[in-house]
């Protein structure tokens, strides 16, 4: 099937799913909330704590996190609605209640979430950004920390995968000059991390992605960052 028509098709079946939510991206632009914003435990149906996976591509790695933690809910972040259509997809096929997809940009985020209405976030393997200076472009930034607060309960935690050295290393220099608490720092998560960490973090340390499986392959170090904020 031609690339166009199966995305077509993907964004097609992503409007049958009652767990994926995409709002006009013009309503944010002009400042205006979607209508889930406050309201995510009516979508779960229940008050259990909400994780944000940022960036969440295919939606592995949400998938993933809800099958192992069930009494946690799990919604993924992109703006590809044609690569988390995966994601959605197998939500669907295997009746996963506790994960939901929205389609947005990361910029937008707090048009979709109350304040203190997260509890965790995962920001994995985004993308670098070698030329942006100001942080403004990188989710992993101080300027996207400091948005992320703003829907996080205190003391929540930031999680933060990375095949990037690059970007580990930039996201880490902000964190030191923004005095935020660094709780868990690693350049090897599976050479060294994941043997000294509580048996919780590290089951989701081991969820690995299609791409994730391919860099190790290829020799490449996976980097860790925890922040609580």
């Amino acid at each position: 099937m031609p690339m166009g028509k199966d995305k077509l098709r993907k964004w097609k079946e992503n409007e049958t799913f009652d767990h994926v939510f995409e709002p006009n991206l013009q309503d944010a632009v002009k400042g205006i909330d979607g209508e889930m914003k406050g309201k995510w435990s009516e979508v779960f149906k229940n008050d259990n704590p909400i994780t944000l996976e940022l960036g969440c591509g295919k939606g592995e790695y949400t998938v993933g996190l809800a099958k192992k933690y069930p009494n946690r809910n799990f919604v993924g972040v992109d703006i590809k609605g044609h690569r988390f259509w995966r994601g959605a997809k197998t939500a669907q096929e295997e009746s996963i209640p506790n994960v939901a997809f929205l389609r947005t940009r990361i910029e937008f985020i707090e048009k979709y979430f109350d304040k203190e209405e997260i509890s965790e976030l995962w920001i994995t393997f985004s993308d670098p950004q070698p030329k942006d200076e100001k942080g403004t472009k990188r989710i992993t930034s101080p300027y996207y920390i400091e948005m992320y607060k703003n829907i996080l309960k205190p003391s929540s935690i930031i999680n933060i995968k990375s095949d990037s050295v690059l970007l580990y290393d930039l996201s880490k220099e902000g964190y030191l000059e923004k005095g935020y608490d660094i709780q868990i720092d690693s350049k090897d998560v599976y050479g060294e991390l994941v043997d000294r960490v509580e048996k919780d973090l590290r089951d989701a340390l081991e969820i690995k992605t299609y791409y994730e499986k391919r860099w190790l392959s290829e020799g490449k170090k996976i980097h860790f960052i925890q922040l609580k904020v």
